[in-house]
């Protein structure tokens, strides 16, 4: 096999795949929340929600809107509408149609949906010192993925 060969060959072992590894870590980070969102009674993507959610209450956007929502977690409404009916269900989640545009709908916190963010950060805590990885290796990380989303147009 010649050098070019081999290199082709290399290229194509899965270990040598960016996307997998990203798959992989992925799912594994997602396993790794699952104690921690069990004991919130959320799902992943809820909770992914829930954190635009709480900090839509600090600095809100002109238009708090499932659209805004989806633009925030590049998910389109599709997938949005039975996550936010749910977290509606629950009590954290307040849907309202907008008065001057019926397609709209705007979001908000319920009472309960504000009081559930309390919970969250001794149990992240707790996920980060479970983790053993150090918080400085964990920015670093999200640095350089937020870079490979802004590369790859996920990001705006």
């Amino acid at each position: 096999m010649n050098a070019s060969a081999a290199f082709e060959a290399q290229q194509l072992l899965l270990d040598n795949q960016l996307c997998f590894k990203l798959y992989a870590a992925s799912r594994a980070v997602i396993r790794a929340y699952k104690p921690m969102l069990d004991e919130l009674g959320l799902t992943y993507p809820q909770y992914l929600a829930m954190l635009v959610l709480w900090e839509w209450q600090a600095q809100a956007p002109a238009q708090p809107t499932v659209k805004a929502l989806g633009e925030r977690l590049l998910l389109d409404s599709g997938t949005l509408t039975p996550l936010l009916k749910r977290l509606e269900q629950l009590g954290l989640v307040v849907r309202k149609r907008s008065a001057h545009d019926e397609r709209e709908v705007h979001l908000g916190l319920s009472a309960a949906g504000q009081a559930l963010r309390e919970k969250v950060a001794p149990l992240k805590a707790q996920l980060l010192c479970d983790s053993g990885v150090e918080p400085q290796e964990l920015d670093g990380l999200r640095n350089d993925l937020g870079t490979l989303l802004q590369r790859l147009g996920a990001l705006r």
